[in-house]
């Protein structure tokens, strides 16, 4: 049988990587202090919660992206500006990469890789508490 050949995490990393290209901690200071750029947390709530999230990151969990992201969608997170640069994140970087390609796929013009919380709070980056879960 002629099959083609499935696609792998692997692959789908290097397309994420190609698509969007990965920011520092401090670059992301930087756009997020300008009004310039939105933080999206894609991990899910309850890592959020246990942890905190990037002050003023909305929370959209790579599961349910597409829904959130798609302004047709009647599980919009509204304030998620198109026009401005994602900043996409996640505890280490992984789902945040993966979360970057869907995001351009779906007409987000400039998407970065800000990669883990982890690195973002050892750079010193602001981290805001929540209740639950929950959007900025």
């Amino acid at each position: 049988k002629d099959r083609k050949m499935a696609t792998t995490l692997k692959d789908m990393m290097a397309a994420g990587h190609a698509a969007a290209p990965s920011i520092t901690a401090a670059e992301a200071k930087t756009l997020l202090a300008a009004g310039t750029a939105i933080a999206v947390d894609v991990r899910d709530d309850s890592e959020v919660a246990a942890s905190g999230k990037v002050t003023g990151a909305f929370c959209v969990p790579r599961g349910h992206l597409e829904a959130k992201i798609d302004p047709a969608s009647p599980s919009f997170v509204a304030g998620l500006d198109a026009k401005k640069t994602i900043l996409v994140y996640c505890r280490s970087g992984g789902r945040a990469t993966l979360a970057a390609k869907t995001f351009k796929d779906m007409g987000y013009a400039d998407v970065r890789i800000l990669g883990g919380f982890d690195a973002w709070v050892a750079a010193g980056g602001a981290v805001e508490r929540v209740g639950g879960a929950g959007n900025a």
